[in-house]
């Protein structure tokens, strides 16, 4: 009870009320005594007038959305994806555009509605493992979404390779912005060719990747370049887990994180200690690089025809 009120005595609310105000009398239609009102009790409010201008109104809040990449188009050299063995859009399908394409409706049912956003790490526990191959091939996959935008991210900030990789030139990226808060991101996004993929160079090497990464302007500048659009995802392409730190900071930004294991390489007791490195609650799962299938338990091998577009 407001020890406040200017209605004093016992009992509930509506037997209080009972006492100034004749609900009998009411109901047999006879009009009630008039009740006095204490001099202390608030004026009512205003009523608004109806024919205040709509711009007299404040107006609801609008949501926020994540900008549009601003930095110039640039063509991807099919050529030279081909040569390195990468998918090629618009290819027929291929036994490994099947297998990334199993690989990314696993990634987008988990994706949806988590709480880190749409956000993916490519790491491996040393290099040449297949990381940057598998990356760049689940960019490409992902891209071929009719309702996806996808951003890859070259996070692998001491050997830098994907706008090379793609035939792209680079230019100013991810640890430049986070060094100069001046620097905005959108402008450092390389758009592709691919309306639906974009590239965001690593930048210039720092001595200090690893603590802006862990800033919380890092945090920050992630949420700002998803907000409001579901449909955005990030993949980012680390340095290896076992020769630099950035990777085990990285996964703490990262819904998920794909370990690359190599078929023929990788050893058990390395995996063991990359895994250990990926902790604050990202979802590990394992990404089988260079496996060679038999003629009998090859999938995928013969169910698509010669010429057949996917």
């Amino acid at each position: 009870m407001n020890q406040h009120s200017s209605i004093k005595g016992r009992g509930s609310l509506i037997e209080r009320a009972t006492e100034i105000f004749d609900f009998q009398a009411a109901l047999r239609g006879r009009a009630a005594p008039e009740v006095e009102v204490p001099a202390e009790a608030p004026p009512a409010p205003p009523m608004l007038d109806p024919v205040q201008p709509a711009s007299a109104v404040p107006a609801a809040p609008f949501a926020l959305r994540a900008a549009d990449w601003t930095g110039p188009v640039q063509p991807i050299d099919r050529a030279r994806l081909v040569e390195a063995g990468y998918l090629l859009p618009g290819a027929p399908v291929t036994a490994m555009s099947e297998e990334f394409r199993l690989l990314k409706r696993g990634l987008l049912a988990q994706l949806d509605g988590n709480a880190r956003g749409n956000r993916i790490l490519l790491c491996s526990a040393h290099s040449g493992e297949g990381k940057t191959f598998c990356a760049i091939n689940l960019a490409l996959s992902l891209a071929a979404e009719k309702d996806r935008e996808i951003l890859l991210v070259d996070a692998d900030f001491g050997n830098p390779g994907i706008p090379e990789a793609l035939g792209l030139n680079s230019g100013p990226g991810l640890m430049d912005v986070l060094a100069d808060p001046a620097m905005a991101i959108e402008d450092c996004v390389i758009r592709t060719d691919i309306p639906s993929l974009s590239i965001l160079p690593a930048g210039q090497r720092s001595h200090a990747d690893t603590e802006y990464l862990a800033s919380a302007r890092t945090e920050a500048l992630l949420q700002r370049l998803t907000e409001g659009r579901p449909d955005r995802i990030i993949i980012f392409d680390s340095p290896p887990l076992l020769a630099a730190s950035p990777a085990a900071v990285l996964a703490s930004h990262a819904a998920i994180a794909l370990l690359v294991v190599r078929a023929d390489r990788t050893a058990e007791s390395a995996l063991r200690e990359a895994a250990s490195m990926l902790k604050g609650g990202v979802q590990v799962q394992l990404l089988l690089n260079a496996v060679r299938f038999s003629g009998s338990t090859r999938r995928f091998g013969s169910y698509y025809g010669k010429g057949e577009a996917g």
